[in-house]
């Protein structure tokens, strides 16, 4: 929930009218109206507060051969095949015939038969660079050269040719779930299917009909646990003093330091030039901790991620180069190991 505030003179916190849900009903939006937006959008599901997601944005409205319909397909980092099902809130979800978690089953199986990239694309992905063409650059080359491009290239820079499509993930978004369709995908998440489900609610501030908007995104399920937010000892082999590796940056990541503690930590600095791994052209400059300076314009992080790489959402600190040739994710890991083993020799001290 937003919670408006203000501050004084002396920075004493004072609360304003409180923010409230108001639907996206009330606001006359359609489901058509959300799914463009997460089209366009999707990064913002999971910037800084989600868990980031490098995803690229494959397919829009794909039938199948039995007339079913799924809302958006992505490919992710790993080389999984993402469906993402929009619902405007749970009264759209009663009103349909089948529950929502159950379609997204059906869809998600029917992207289990695509079996390589070339199929990926003469199916669903030149169909969507088609339909948006004027969002691409063609370059000569026909809507399936241009796909399997693009593809090829996203599998490459990500390490995942090998791994293409050897999973499919389910993603539900929408304002409010029934409470059958949280129970649902809560039990098919807890049994291995890589099912999650976002809640994103419209939110007025200032308590007027005027007042500013705003997109409010949480992951409700998978849940988080307790112990996601435990920091463990570094391990060591048995008998040996010596430390295990560092810990996997893809895993955890939800509760991993974000860039302030980055800033905090000295590993980002305002005035240091960024490049993206395999980018040419790509450097910017840090501006804070939220954003940096590229081609002469300031943008969120992310924002310059997918800009320049041409995604629909990157993980940055995978991505992001220092001026020393680490990505901000190796030398984040690198610190927390260091965190870890000054506690382990602290314990070991005391002991």
């Amino acid at each position: 929930m937003l919670i408006p505030i203000s501050l004084t003179s002396t920075n004493d916190i004072v609360a304003e009218t409180e923010a409230e849900n108001v639907g996206f009903d009330s606001l006359g939006l359609t489901e058509a109206k959300i799914e463009e937006f997460l089209r366009k959008n999707v990064r913002l599901l999971f910037d800084e507060e989600e868990d980031d997601e490098t995803l690229l944005i494959v397919g829009q409205q794909v039938v199948n051969l039995k007339g079913a319909r799924n809302d958006l397909v992505a490919l992710d980092g790993n080389g999984n095949l993402v469906l993402i099902e929009v619902k405007r809130d749970a009264a759209d979800m009663a009103s349909r015939t089948e529950a929502m978690e159950f379609q997204a089953v059906r869809y998600a199986a029917s992207l289990a038969t695509v079996a390589t990239v070339d199929d990926l694309v003469e199916r669903v992905f030149a169909r969507y660079i088609r339909k948006w063409e004027h969002e691409f650059d063609l370059r000569g080359l026909t809507f399936e050269e241009l796909g399997k491009r693009i593809v090829n290239d996203f599998l490459s820079k990500n390490s995942a040719a090998q791994s293409f499509n050897k999973r499919q993930r389910i993603l539900l978004v929408s304002s409010t779930f029934d409470e059958q369709t949280l129970s649902a995908a809560a039990w098919m998440s807890a049994n291995g299917i890589d099912i999650s489900c976002i809640s994103l609610n419209p939110i007025r501030a200032g308590g007027s009909s005027n007042g500013p908007l705003y997109l409010a995104a949480e992951r409700l399920i998978p849940t988080k646990k307790i112990e996601d937010f435990y920091i463990e000892f570094r391990e060591r082999p048995e008998g040996s003093g010596e430390s295990v590796s560092a810990p996997d940056t893809k895993k955890g990541r939800t509760n991993l330091p974000r860039m302030s503690k980055l800033m905090e930590w000295g590993i980002v600095a305002p005035g240091m030039r960024l490049t993206l791994k395999g980018f040419a052209d790509s450097e910017a400059i840090v501006k804070d901790a939220k954003s940096v300076e590229f081609a002469g314009e300031t943008m969120s992080f992310n924002e310059w991620g997918t800009k320049v790489t041409g995604w629909s959402a990157i993980c940055i600190y995978d991505w992001a180069v220092t001026p020393g040739g680490e990505t901000l994710a190796a030398l984040r890991a690198q610190k927390l190991e260091n965190v870890a083993k000054k506690t382990v020799d602290t314990q070991m001290t005391e002991i």
